[in-house]
This record gives C-alpha cells, structure tokens and sequence, in this order.
C-alpha cells in the first residue's frame, strides 16, 4: 500500500478531523483513509459503461434485450495497473 504525507494541514482541519474520527470510533489515520476513499469512490457513482449504456436505451437506441447483452458481456472485475516489464 502507498503512504502519503500531508504537509500544511491546518490545525482546525486536523482537529475536526480528530473529532469526526471519534464520533466514528476510529482513529485520525483511519478516519483519513475513510474520507479519501469516499471522495474517489462514492456509493452512487456511475461507471462510464454504464451510464452510456442508459443514455443510448433511454434514446431509444437499445432494446432491453441488447443492454443485457452489454450487461453480460461486461468485464466486472477490477482494473488492474500496466506492467511494461
């Protein structure tokens, strides 16, 4: 896993921080990685593939039929980083 420092935080951020992370019963560091991970990934988040797949059946442009096909064939596993090696 990757480390990250944050330089220049102020201490109100750092405290409220704290603080939340309490309410929460975890620690600053946890409480963190909490609030990162909710920024990239928010629960009703659309992937790419999907929203254009509603966009072309709400056009008209798939069948019901289709999109399952497009739903079936879709690749759901993570993607995974490039290796040149």
């Amino acid at each position: 896993m990757a480390n990250v420092n944050v330089r220049n935080l102020p201490d109100e951020v750092h405290r409220a921080i704290r603080i939340q992370a309490a309410r929460n019963g975890r620690s600053t560091e946890a409480e963190i990685r909490a609030i990162l991970e909710q920024a990239v990934k928010p629960e009703g988040r659309m992937k790419l593939g999907s929203f254009l797949a509603s966009a072309a059946r709400e056009a008209g442009g798939l069948t019901d039929e289709e999109h399952a096909l497009f739903e079936s064939a879709r690749i759901k596993s993570p993607a995974r980083a490039v290796s040149f090696e």
